[in-house]
């Protein structure tokens, strides 16, 4: 029988959420959503795991009063771990990526973990990368470590949670963790040599039903006893796979969110610079795809809000008349220009809300065409999450790159309708529209004026 509603468990660095996505429509028609909260109590800033499954729990109940739910999926962001102890439950807090910590071993780490060439993952500041984060961990709180009985990477940690079967998966050991070989697709030589190996659960493909819903959940939230549950999907690869399962090479996806993550599909080949945030990502299908990034929705949110004002087509045209410019990077530290500090070509005081909105847009829009060009993309660019509905930034990126923009603007984030796509007979369509208009010669012209700026901060 065809599955018609499957709940997606969507958690991003911000926020989280559940969404219910219809299969036949391959649409969201309902969503719950909360913050991702940090608890800064304890060994080290943490997730606040806690929160989030009672959210889990009372979301998944609600909803399936709506609309009975036929299926669960998982999605999650990146380079997040789990530890759990025999008794399966949490041996340390889950780590805080963007906690400075690990930076202190710095030294250290980069003596012990695998080159770039085996694995794709660059060295990225703080907890970014996994093999960073028990490294740290296993060094700094040897007592607690010594009680870590399984690693989970994060998707497959709620997947345990609603099912008691504990799995890895490869697109998430495959995220900048140090820890994965995407060319032989085995765990690296760091994981046996710190001894890790033994601690890791089995791999398992994203679009396995790695279990039924736990009854003691079944009965606590009203869905149905053993309630197939998925194993789960990194969240940019989810936002990646519909268009691998529809779409013909070369194309790229630019995966927005708190990460602006670009992946190229069939584009190039170039040899990617590990210091300007490019990597090897493992799609679902286990492939390897060059990718990058930067945190584009961590900089929208610090230089215009979280309420931004109305777009303006006036605000649009004096930015680009007068030049009206951010270069990099905001925040710093990563990205394709991490060790530039950021300047506006004008007192940025003086700008209207409006006319500030643009400029950012118009400089997020040109980070990721570099970002694109970087990891050797070609053909169509297809741009999921809330930067999909920015019509500045989409009208900058097919500016700067000359190529074809598709808007995606089904789903708040892709990630959700991709994670869906796990589900076995879920009618998949990507939603995504070409920019119709032809853009105008002044666009072309301010993201030319960019990139030579730019040319001088690498």
């Amino acid at each position: 029988m065809t599955m018609k509603t499957v709940a997606v468990i969507d958690i991003g660095k911000t926020n989280a959420k559940v969404a219910l996505v219809d299969l036949e429509r391959f649409e969201e028609i309902a969503v719950r959503k909360t913050p991702n909260i940090v608890v800064e109590e304890g060994l080290y800033p943490h997730f606040d795991v806690a929160h989030l499954w009672r959210f889990l729990l009372q979301s998944l109940s609600g909803l399936h009063r709506e609309h009975p739910v036929e299926a669960i999926s998982v999605t999650t962001h990146g380079a997040t771990a789990v530890l759990l102890d025999n008794a399966g439950e949490l041996a340390m807090p889950v780590l805080d990526y963007e906690y400075t910590g690990p930076d202190a071993l710095a030294e250290e780490y980069g003596q012990a973990r695998p080159p770039f060439s085996e694995t794709g993952s660059a060295r990225l500041p703080m907890g970014l990368n996994v093999g960073a984060q028990l490294f740290w961990q296993q060094r700094m709180f040897p007592r607690h470590f010594a009680e870590v009985a399984t690693i989970l990477t994060y998707a497959q940690y709620w997947s345990y949670r609603l099912t008691g079967v504990a799995a890895n998966e490869v697109t998430s050991l495959g995220c900048h963790t140090d820890l994965w070989n995407p060319k032989s697709a085995t765990f690296s030589t760091m994981v046996e040599a710190r001894g890790w190996t033994p601690l890791f659960a089995p791999v398992r493909k994203a679009d396995e039903v790695i279990g039924g819903l736990l009854p003691a959940l079944a009965e606590e939230t009203c869905l149905p006893d053993g309630l197939p549950v998925y194993c789960g999907i990194h969240d940019s690869n989810a936002s990646l796979l519909p268009h691998l399962l529809t779409r013909s090479a070369p194309f790229s996806v630019v995966s927005t969110g708190t990460w602006v993550v670009m992946m190229s599909v069939g584009g190039e080949l170039v040899e990617l610079d590990e210091r300007r945030d490019t990597l090897i990502n493992v799609n679902a299908l286990g492939d390897p795809v060059p990718s990058a990034r930067f945190m584009g929705g961590r900089a929208f949110s610090m230089l215009v809000g979280d309420n931004p004002p109305a777009a303006s087509a006036g605000a649009e045209a004096r930015v680009l008349a007068e030049g009206y410019m951010l270069l990099p990077s905001v925040p710093s530290g990563s990205g394709p220009f991490p060790s530039a500090e950021p300047r506006w070509t004008v007192n940025e005081d003086n700008l209207t809300p409006a006319e500030r909105l643009a400029a950012v847009s118009f400089h997020l829009s040109l980070m990721t065409a570099t970002c694109l060009d970087l990891i050797g993309a070609s053909g169509e660019i297809v741009v999921e999450g809330p930067f999909a509905a920015n019509s500045a930034y989409v009208r900058m990126l097919a500016a700067a790159t000359g190529r074809p923009v598709l808007a995606n603007c089904l789903s708040s984030t892709g990630t959700s309708l991709g994670a869906a796509c796990l589900v076995a007979g879920a009618a998949i369509r990507t939603g995504a529209e070409a920019v119709s208009e032809a853009v105008p010669q002044s666009y072309v012209d301010y993201a030319h004026k960019w990139q030579r700026f730019t040319a001088e901060r690498v």
